[in-house]
């Protein structure tokens, strides 16, 4: 997925009333400041009670949802377009504190955000909400990286100056 893609994406759902924060690949990318990698798809945090708009304002520009996709819902769900583009969608309910809850699956597990996690970064001088460093870290952990997970701690290492276990 190029750049274009992915403000055009942005935009598209910042006019639909919707807040969305970059994650993965793209959130370090926004972080760091500069495209530093291929991405295959944009994975994208939003709320909840604003799902119904997001993925309405998305299928007017052609996406649609993508059936199979581990985990499936209530985690996440994948919308691609005609084109290929790809995109990884993942609901989150916010707390009046600030911080958010992802549920991981229909057995009560979930995944914390704390207040904190929520960051604002850079795609091509465009201000973009996005994960922050400690949060893109800490979803890092805990399984074996693949090669682009060990390039994007790379970067944020670089740019930052923190450790990372990959």
């Amino acid at each position: 997925m190029d750049t274009s893609a992915v403000l055009r994406v942005l935009a598209l759902l910042r006019e639909a009333g919707c807040e969305v924060w970059v994650a993965g690949g793209w959130g370090v990318d926004a972080l760091v400041g500069e495209v530093t990698r291929e991405h295959g798809d944009l994975d994208l945090l939003h709320r909840v009670e604003q799902e119904p708009s997001l993925i309405t304002a998305l299928e007017h520009a052609g996406f649609a949802e993508q059936p199979g996709a581990e985990p499936g819902r209530p985690a996440r769900f994948v919308m691609k377009d005609h084109q290929g583009h790809e995109l990884d969608l993942h609901p989150l309910r916010f707390r009046p504190d600030g911080s958010a809850v992802q549920q991981a699956d229909d057995h009560g597990g979930f995944f914390h955000y704390p207040a904190d996690a929520f960051a604002t970064g850079v795609i091509e001088g465009v201000p973009v909400n996005c994960l922050s460093v400690a949060q893109q870290i800490a979803f890092h952990q805990g399984y074996e990286p693949r090669d682009r997970d060990r390039h994007d701690m790379a970067r944020l290492r670089a740019a930052f100056g923190v450790a990372t276990d990959s």
